[in-house]
């Protein structure tokens, strides 16, 4: 199966090589990359700045909900966990999607790669796994909101208010997405500032009380291990780096500004959860079963007073702002991207004429987040992160096969490792996604197995259209240099 191309220009036989993964507007028609780039019709670019913080809203948002870490595993276990972490799950899900972002820079990111590297079927179906896995996550944020909200005005903690506060934050927070990706981006700087600022300061506050000794223990005796909570923490911190690859259409100058952007990314993702959970853990002293999501907050006020705690509070809706704007985007633009692949009916690319944002993709998203943001949503929120492990799975299958389908495709970025090294490093992340899977309850086995039964129907249901002419769809043709 492996097709061996040599990098010369292109021939009448290396075209159709080209085309044995055709994507899916019909069966012998698809998109164009000319010169290895999907050209954006969007003239306000996103440059280096904001792309970093979209990326930091996609991943983190702050250090808000690292605390169950120490809950969990004590804070030895804690620490070392998000030092080591990204080294096995971050870092090699930022190569890959600075890689392929560059070599297929359109809007549709993984979707792209996986249809590149199996065929259309995959392709749709990662589509289906990865969306639905970051809009029913989306609408955990406005709820967040409103419960800190409520500490404010007790009257938003049930009934018809909290309903209508709800439904009011995801319109307005979807209204600022619909008004540029370039407007979000610069939001998401300032959001991050007013956000980690507490934290910086109760950092610095903390610094003559820390004890480094308290770094060292291994938690409260006769307290059990939860490695199920501990791994699941460390997993919902330091996931979805591949979601900014649906907005590389979107993008300055793609090719140097996803690979720097993604590395600065990291770092500073890293660092913002670590510097606060070395202050606290050094200098505050409590039983460990308070540390629950939301304990930095009180850790702030035992540090500083109820002033910074207050401050922390607020910077955490502003996070759950940012991390919504940001996972809205991605499923937006992901939306229009497969259309204008052919896997979605050609309204589905239709853009705003004012802010030439993906009006059909916002209007759709928010739908499903309204919707979803009213339900109890445990258990589905589970099976949107086993989806999610199933997208990834696919992800690194679809890195490895493109390296050895297409070894002479155009990388203006390229992960500095033969195959037997790429192999190894996406088989470390791949067993801990297949151990984050087997633990899953069987509600979860079942509502996923559902889920994806859905996406796989979706794809014939959109197969059968396609041969019916029901929708119109992207007719454009495509054509990869090697």
């Amino acid at each position: 199966m492996e097709i061996i191309q040599a990098k010369t220009t292109p021939t009448t036989q290396q075209h159709q090589n080209n085309h044995q993964n055709p994507l899916p507007q019909d069966d012998d028609q698809i998109l164009p990359i000319t010169n290895n780039k999907i050209k954006p019709s969007n003239p306000n670019k996103l440059t280096l700045l904001p792309l970093i913080f979209l990326i930091y809203f996609e991943v983190a948002g702050g250090p808000y909900g690292e605390e169950p870490a120490v809950q969990a595993a004590g804070p030895l276990f804690a620490l070392l966990g998000f030092l080591v972490f990204p080294f096995i799950w971050s870092i090699p899900e930022a190569l890959v999607t600075a890689e392929l972002s560059t070599a297929f820079p359109g809007n549709g990111g993984f979707v792209i790669w996986a249809d590149r590297a199996f065929g259309p079927f995959w392709g749709s179906l990662m589509g289906t796994w990865k969306f639905l896995s970051i809009v029913i996550n989306i609408a955990a944020f406005p709820i967040l909101c409103v419960d800190y909200v409520e500490k404010i005005f007790p009257v938003l903690e049930s009934g018809w208010p909290r309903y209508v506060a709800i439904f009011a934050m995801i319109l307005i927070l979807a209204f600022l997405n619909y008004t540029g990706l370039a407007i979000v981006g610069y939001v998401a700087v300032v959001l991050a500032i007013i956000s980690l600022s507490p934290f910086i300061l109760m950092t610095l506050i903390s610094i003559p009380k820390i004890r480094p000794r308290r770094w060292i223990s291994l938690g409260q005796k006769g307290v059990k291990k939860d490695w199920n909570l501990y791994f699941n923490t460390l997993f919902w911190n330091l996931n979805f780096w591949d979601n900014v690859s649906t907005l590389a259409g979107e993008v300055d100058k793609p090719h140097k500004t996803f690979p720097l952007a993604l590395l600065v990314a990291v770092i500073f993702t890293c660092l913002s959860y670590l510097f606060p959970l070395f202050a606290v853990i050094g200098s505050v002293t409590v039983d460990q079963s308070r540390w629950e999501t939301g304990f930095h907050a009180e850790a702030a006020q035992i540090i500083a007073g109820n002033w910074l705690k207050v401050w922390l509070e607020i910077g955490a809706v502003l996070s759950a702002i940012g991390l919504f704007e940001a996972q809205l985007s991605s499923t937006t633009y992901q939306i229009l991207g497969m259309a204008d692949l052919g896997f979605l009916p050609k309204i589905f690319a239709l853009r705003s004429k004012k802010f030439n944002t993906p009006l059909t993709g916002i209007l759709v998203s928010t739908g499903i987040i309204l919707a979803v943001s009213y339900l109890d949503f445990t258990v589905i929120i589970s099976a949107a992160n086993f989806l999610y492990s199933l997208g990834m799975l696919l992800e690194f299958a679809s890195f490895i096969w493109l390296r050895r389908k297409n070894p002479g495709l155009k990388r203006p970025y390229k992960v500095p490792m033969g195959t037997a090294g790429i192999v190894i490093m996406c088989l470390i992340p791949s067993g801990f996604l297949i151990f984050v899977m087997a633990i899953a309850t069987k509600i979860v086995f079942l509502v996923s197995g559902i889920m994806t039964a859905a996406g796989i129907g979706w794809y014939f249901f959109i197969k059968f259209c396609k041969s019916r002419n029901w929708f119109a769809f992207s007719t454009k043709e495509f054509e990869l240099d090697s």
